[in-house]
């Protein structure tokens, strides 16, 4: 894979938001339901994907910008692009007091220490001769893991308010019960370790986003849900119990008497689990007015209609 950074267009000094917000956006335009004609923009999902999995990982950032593992967080070369080569105009071998190999002129302690930092021990791979390797130079890096492999799973809205758990099916034809984690949302990743594709090193991991469905009625403000709900005149005059839909099954709710079109109304507990607590739903009254009602059209003929509710708009 190329560059993390480059992959998803930010700078080595990026925010983990500026981060997001690139993911969000290239996970947005790539995503294979948006291209289904287009198998390349997949392949494409799943880098942008892996990258935004290492970036998003503090350990690998940090040991990825040190050069210790490379964009796919495999090892990488202790020694970068190859040996500097022999200096002086000497054509192999050791050279007292330095090395065949452009060390900057470590004596000969200091090229051992250089072995210990990178192998693991002293004069490891020496084979006991101060001057060359024997065969067994060095520790091979571990084999390399399969790849991860990206999902998409869509959520209810109602299931995601309510922390139901999802099923999905796998690549392999398997399928999983996810349970969704506290303050869940649209972007939201989770990670099933060992359901990627295989590798000599073990398998890769699932790297699952989370999309939540729109709603018909309802609509998410933070840990928050919104619900316009419709109530009669006479309901709102007199008083009423009304039933109330919720994520989780209908619940009866008091509107007092008296009460005007654009009243809010609070059920407790009702809406988002957050990560420290759940949400309400918040019940916006909407007074309907029938089209045709005779009596009602003969009753406000004879009513003054309890003067100008727009006083306090200056008209």
């Amino acid at each position: 894979m190329a560059d993390p950074y480059a992959t998803l267009g930010v700078s080595r000094g990026a925010s983990e938001d500026e981060i997001k917000k690139a993911y969000r956006k290239l996970a947005k335009e790539l995503h294979p339901d948006r291209n289904k004609d287009n198998p390349k923009a997949a392949e494409k999902f799943s880098t942008v994907t892996q990258a935004y999995d290492l970036l998003m990982d503090k350990d690998k950032r940090a040991r990825f910008d040190r050069g210790e593992i490379d964009a796919d967080g495999n090892p990488a070369s202790p020694f970068g692009a190859g040996f500097g080569g022999a200096r002086g105009g000497q054509q192999g071998g050791f050279r007292p007091g330095g090395a065949g190999f452009d060390f900057g002129g470590a004596d000969a302690g200091g090229f051992e220490d250089i072995l210990e930092g990178l192998f693991g021990g002293r004069g490891a791979g020496m084979g006991g001769q101060q001057g060359g390797f024997s065969s067994g130079f060095g520790r091979r890096p571990p084999p390399a893991k399969g790849a991860n492999v990206a999902y998409r799973l869509r959520v209810p809205f109602e299931d995601a308010a309510a922390l139901k758990p999802q099923r999905i099916q796998l690549r392999d034809g398997g399928t999983i019960d996810l349970k969704l984690p506290k303050g869940v949302e649209t972007g939201t990743q989770m990670r099933l370790g060992g359901k990627g594709d295989a590798g000599p090193g073990g398998n890769g991991d699932a790297i699952v986003t989370i999309e939540i469905e729109p709603h018909r009625f309802y609509t998410r403000d933070g840990d928050h849900i919104r619900l316009d709900l419709p109530v009669t005149l006479k309901e709102a005059v007199e008083g009423a119990s009304v039933r109330v839909p919720t994520p989780e099954g209908a619940v009866n709710l008091k509107v007092p008497a008296g009460s005007s079109s654009g009243k809010t109304l609070r059920l407790k507990g009702r809406g988002f689990h957050g990560k420290n607590a759940r949400g309400d739903l918040l019940v916006t009254l909407m007074i309907e007015i029938p089209a045709s009602d005779a009596k009602l059209a003969e009753f406000v003929s004879g009513w003054e209609g309890g003067g100008n509710p727009r006083s306090r708009l200056g008209v």
